[in-house]
């Protein structure tokens, strides 16, 4: 299949998720607004929604950090924290309240088992839906971890307002005002804003897994094993919350769940770090190929060399000579992500023509580039080769 036909073909394939997603997230949105503003007044609301915004910036750019080696599409991101925000929230609400209403279920006992199946699934399912239908964006267990990321902030956010809100209130016990909402502010948001994202991490986790699985087994088996554990995680944190006091809570966070929390972290940075390797290990693979000259692989590869390259264009071409370096960059990462997969035998559907879209857009962009003096003796050597799959 030629490569401009592959290329229409996500691009519309794309174009159609996005809209999809987007529409589902706007339907949930009204009454997820609609349950906002009954929690509380307009002020009060507004004022929740402030506080409960404080976290977002740090948590996003933590994971905007660990998602720089092959950037996601910002705009399957912003899916990811907007599917959080009112799918998620909206669906865990429905069943939530069908479990006590049907099943006579107390608080406790609502907080500790339908929660955490519920919210754990709702949030999950975006990840499902990225890996039945956007699976070309997913190269390993780092993405799966960034969307998770993305749609635990998410849903952290419309919960913390509706924490917020009845905290000022003096609803669930709290002793309202300032008072109550400050001190659910320091325990959700600062003490705690990692905590959704971190359970549905261990979705991402199994997410990533089974693309990077050979077994069709374990590509059904990891998900949901990444899907149990978030739930153990979410109901043994629910419970240390409900039961005991807040000694039993404080006790569990220092013991228990800010160590997993750094463990988790630990990993993700590990992860992050072989990514180097890995795409240098490919794209060596691939310039023996012939898909692209070896002396562009440490401007592709080094965040650093990246940059370096990006302002070197810059300063010689302008805006338009950094974005085509940015294009040609981002272009070599996906062809270096892609081929690993080949490399490893997983790669995903159409691969090929994914492949040569990438190639054909890295020869469109090649004679035009600014590469910086360590790099440009060796592009005459190249030229002559071209680009060719």
């Amino acid at each position: 299949m030629p490569a401009t036909v592959s290329h229409r073909r996500q691009t519309r394939d794309s174009m159609v998720f996005t809209i999809i997603v987007a529409l589902i997230a706007a339907a949930a949105a009204l009454p997820i607004m609609l349950v906002v503003a009954l929690t509380g007044g307009g002020p009060v609301v507004v004022v929740a929604g402030l506080f409960a915004l404080v976290p977002v910036g740090p948590v996003v750019g933590a994971y905007l950090w660990l998602d720089r080696y092959e950037p996601e599409p910002k705009v399957l991101l912003g899916l990811g924290l907007a599917w959080g925000a009112f799918v998620a929230t909206f669906v865990a609400v429905i069943a939530q309240e069908l479990g006590s209403a049907f099943l006579s279920l107390s608080t406790t006992a609502s907080a500790t088992i339908v929660a955490p199946l519920t919210e754990e699934l709702t949030k999950g399912l975006f990840l499902v839906l990225l890996l039945v239908w956007r699976r070309h964006e997913l190269d390993g267990v780092l993405d799966g971890i960034v969307y998770a990321g993305m749609v635990g902030v998410g849903f952290a956010f419309t919960e913390n307002i509706l924490y917020l809100a009845s905290a000022y209130n003096g609803l669930d016990g709290a002793p309202g005002g300032m008072l109550g909402l400050t001190t659910t502010f320091v325990v959700r948001c600062i003490a705690s804003p990692f905590a959704h994202p971190f359970f549905t991490a261990f979705i991402g986790i199994g997410v990533g897994m089974a693309i990077a699985s050979r077994s069709k087994s374990a590509r059904f088996l990891l998900p949901v094993g990444g899907y149990l554990m978030a739930v153990l995680c979410h109901a043994a944190w629910n419970a240390s919350a409900t039961y005991g006091g807040g000694a039993v809570f404080f006790g569990a966070y220092v013991v228990v769940m800010l160590p997993a929390f750094v463990l988790m972290v630990a990993f993700a940075i590990w992860i992050r770090g072989r990514e180097h390797s890995i795409l240098t290990t490919a794209l060596h693979d691939a310039a023996r190929r012939g898909f692209l000259p070896a002396a562009d692989i440490p401007h592709v590869v080094d965040l650093a060399g990246r940059r370096a390259a990006r302002r070197h264009a810059h300063l010689a071409g302008g805006r338009h000579a950094r974005a085509a370096m940015r294009d040609y960059q981002q272009a070599a990462v996906e062809l270096g992500y892609l081929h690993h997969r080949f490399l490893r035998g997983t790669a995903p559907r159409h691969f090929a023509e994914r492949g040569q879209a990438f190639v054909s857009r890295m020869h469109e962009l090649r004679p035009g580039l600014v590469f910086p003096p360590d790099v440009s003796l060796h592009q005459s050597a190249h030229r002559s080769g071209g680009l060719t799959a």
